[in-house]
């Protein structure tokens, strides 16, 4: 079961892909926004799939509303940086990608699908919106990897 509400949401390091930019990869630490934005970090299965297309595309459609709450949002999958940068060429993605291909992070959050149709451990579809102090104030696991999060409640979260 995801991480919940009012936890301190664990530190990290992750592999970046610059959205649709060119840059070469380079590391992000979730701690280095802490004092300055909230963090909201959606956790999806694997790239190039078509209900995490239409989740990445939706919100990088809309990254001005959560720009405008002072927000920065990363997508997090057990995919390599090299396939995530590919995909978000595709299919104009914008929001920045990060690479958790040991898995640790989603392990520390708690959301592991285990052996999903056989191709093995991923990360469920899930969001941690976390305040400026490190604290998560809204965690949403879907039921399954078909269901997007209720993105209402994480900008309500979020105001």
């Amino acid at each position: 079961m995801a991480l919940s509400a009012g936890a301190k949401a664990p530190d990290f390091t992750l592999m970046t892909t610059p959205g649709l930019g060119d840059s070469p990869v380079r590391p992000i630490k979730l701690s280095d926004h802490f004092g300055k934005s909230a963090t909201v970090l959606l956790f999806f299965p694997a790239a190039f799939t078509g209900v995490c297309t239409k989740e990445m595309c939706d919100v990088s459609a809309g990254l001005g509303a959560y720009q405008a709450l002072n927000a920065t949002v990363y997508g997090i999958s057990v995919d390599t940086p090299f396939a995530q940068q590919a995909w978000a060429k595709k299919e104009n993605i914008s929001i920045s990608l990060l690479s958790d291909l040991n898995k640790s992070v989603a392990k520390a959050y708690d959301v592991i699908i285990p052996n999903l149709l056989g191709i093995g451990d991923v990360a469920a579809r899930a969001v941690f919106v976390i305040d400026k102090e490190g604290t998560i104030l809204y965690s949403e696991q879907t039921p399954s990897p078909r269901e997007l999060p209720n993105f209402e409640k994480v900008k309500a979260a979020l105001a």
